[in-house]
């Protein structure tokens, strides 16, 4: 009877040789692996030092309020995994060992996996700072802390993946058709959500650009109002008149936007028409006596002077500048300078015309007819004696 065995597999065969050559290779250098072991003790310990000031940096910085660049820097060397410690410490000894070939493709195979994910988490660590950096001080809502977690998650999962392939990648492992799935498969979901994924881009525009934050006054297209929340897909925005206006981060990115909370000045124009009949020695007068009802009234004058001839008055252009941007103060101010220039201009005796129309016309032998005829003499009649 005839017995056939199965011959070993390419790992049994290395496997056995490592078994076999251990004893040997640890008798020959057990000075060197002592060495070497106490090397990597110590490259152990000054590791975990530095994580472990790495620490105490991210506690200091937190107790200062706020995630600044120590903080970052902190929290990103605390990150460091035990795992990528103690990797690290083999595999610079592991030369000086001289270690069997196994038992050196199998440490750098450790290393590269340790090396790969302990990058990815220091890249996660320093993005999540900058973010928390860039958001330092804002009240952000709980909508938009919720679109902060999906982005924590989003890039989480792209730099693992990355890891990955370059894991793979360095084993051996054909990633082309691994890579190329994962790129038709972030083009498909990104056509099927790209109205969600714009208004996340447009949250985030939102998040690091800061055109306006939440309790701002702003003006867009032809509403204006108080902002209440931004969140991951649309803004919710409090107009004056006192209903609430729900519009997308995109399509609200898209226009012109106007902060009224920023402003520091308000600007108060007047634009006032004075009758053709007032005398040349009055319009003259009419710039200090302009500048002075302004002034008196807490502002600056910055345009003051004639703009043109109208079609039935002298156009004035005055424009009055308040150093505040509260329109609790610009308002009555408003009010106030114009009630001041009615009075001056009635006082003055220079009239603010209604636009009129005069028309003339010709009699037939060529004589101009005034529009407003002579007025006749009225005759008094006394009821008595009948005399007039």
């Amino acid at each position: 009877m005839l017995i056939t065995t199965k011959a070993p597999t390419h790992f049994q065969r290395q496997l056995a040789a490592f078994i076999g050559d251990t004893p040997e290779w640890i008798s020959e250098h057990w000075l060197s692996i002592l060495v070497a072991t106490g090397i990597a003790i110590g490259i152990v310990l000054i590791l975990h030092t530095l994580r472990s000031w790495g620490m105490r940096l991210c506690r200091n910085s937190d107790g200062n309020g706020g995630a600044n660049w120590y903080t970052i820097l902190g929290r990103t060397v605390a990150r460091t995994g035990n795992f990528f410690i103690v990797m690290t410490a083999v595999r610079l000894v592991v030369n000086y060992a001289q270690t069997p070939s196994l038992l050196d493709k199998t440490v750098t195979f450790l290393f590269t996996i340790a090396v790969a994910f302990q990058v990815a988490i220091w890249i996660r660590e320093i993005i999540f700072g900058l973010i928390e950096h860039r958001t330092r001080g804002d009240n952000a809502s709980e909508s938009l802390a919720s679109a902060v977690g999906i982005i924590r998650l989003l890039i989480s999962i792209a730099l693992f993946a990355i890891a990955l392939v370059m894991i793979l990648s360095n084993v051996g492992v054909n990633v082309t058709g691994l890579v190329a799935g994962l790129g038709v498969g972030g083009i498909a979901i990104g056509l099927a959500a790209q109205g969600i994924v714009g208004d996340l881009i447009a949250a985030l525009s939102i998040l690091f650009d800061r055109p306006f934050r939440v309790g701002d006054n702003i003006k867009f297209g032809t509403t204006s109002g108080t902002v209440e929340g931004i969140g991951l897909k649309s803004t919710r925005i409090r107009a004056f008149e006192g209903e609430m206006h729900i519009i997308s981060n995109r399509q609200l990115l898209d226009k012109e936007l106007h902060n009224l909370t920023d402003r520091t000045k308000i600007r108060l124009p007047f634009t006032i028409g004075v009758a053709y009949e007032t005398p040349p020695e009055k319009l003259e007068r009419l710039p200090e006596i302009f500048k002075s009802i302004v002034e008196a009234n807490g502002a600056t004058a910055v345009r003051n002077g004639f703009s043109g001839f109208g079609a039935s008055s002298i156009d004035y252009e005055l424009i009055a500048e308040l150093h505040t941007g509260s329109w609790d103060i610009g308002h009555p101010t408003r009010d106030r300078i114009l009630v001041g220039i009615v009075r001056k201009l009635a006082e003055e005796g220079i009239s603010i015309p209604y636009p009129t129309q005069t028309t003339y016309t010709a009699a037939p032998d060529g004589r101009i007819i005034m529009p407003y005829p002579d007025v006749q003499p009225v005759l008094r009649v006394d009821k008595e004696d009948g005399e007039r």
